[in-house]
């Protein structure tokens, strides 16, 4: 069963949290946890003392998550049902972007197989199974939501510069991804959202090398703070969208 957290003292709040669309006393998953924006996440929720409960999930957890395995996340979704109390807010945290042998494509002449199967197998595949087995843990009434963290790199109608095709690609099969099932989730569960949110430019080891791109970056705690207070404010008619941490839609 995962551990809660419990609430660290004087930890700092950068931007007032709103949660009171969401029924007080109930649960909150964050995944990848690990992550600086997981972390923040969890730091928000944490001093918010809305829900009752803050279940921090990732490779490192116990039980363990691995988007790469989908029995991880089978398994830890079975803990969670075993919980006491409602689950109404699951954030998806996870993301890639590069790393030591990768680096966003400047050019067609730089695609790779193995790097473009990685961007989609985290960004897009991982999400989905994800959405498989965390839906059908969101309450039947009052309002819950699955939140994955997409980017506006990923909006076609928003592409005038071209270079990253992987990430792009990834980020947009999973705004589609996010759309297909809010359709099948509305049938089911129909106060209940499924999101795609845009965190901006944040200051974490995903974006650090492009920080210099004269882009407003923000820190793990601003960007986390924005988002949930976004999330607060969206609706059950609004779920299957793509939002930025500012609450504008983005295009697809």
């Amino acid at each position: 069963m995962p551990t809660p957290v419990t609430k660290a003292p004087n930890a700092e709040t950068a931007t007032p949290i709103t949660l009171d669309s969401f029924a007080p006393g109930s649960i909150a998953v964050v995944v990848g946890a690990s992550g600086g924006i997981g972390r923040a996440f969890v730091h928000h929720l944490t001093n918010a003392n809305h829900f009752s409960q803050i279940i921090s999930l990732s490779r490192s957890g116990t039980p363990p998550l691995d988007l790469l395995d989908e029995t991880s996340i089978e398994n830890c979704a079975n803990s969670l049902s075993q919980m006491k109390g409602d689950i109404r807010l699951i954030i998806d945290a996870t993301g890639f972007l590069h790393d030591e042998n990768f680096q966003p494509e400047k050019s067609w002449r730089h695609i790779d197989p193995a790097h473009m199967a990685q961007n989609f197998a985290i960004n897009a595949i991982g999400p989905a199974l994800l959405m498989k087995h965390f839906l059908p843990l969101l309450p039947k009434e009052g309002k819950a939501a699955f939140v994955t963290l997409s980017a506006r790199v990923g909006s076609i109608g928003d592409n005038h510069i071209g270079g990253w095709y992987g990430y792009r690609a990834a980020k947009a099969a999973l705004n589609q991804i996010v759309k297909t099932m809010s359709v099948e989730l509305a049938r089911k569960k129909r106060d209940a959202l499924c999101l795609a949110l845009h965190p901006g430019t944040v200051d974490t080891g995903l974006s650090a090398p492009f920080a210099k791109s004269g882009l407003p970056v923000q820190t793990p705690k601003q960007a986390t703070a924005n988002m949930l207070n976004v999330i607060n404010t969206l609706s059950s008619d609004q779920s299957g969208g793509f939002y930025a941490y500012d609450g504008s839609q983005i295009d697809w």
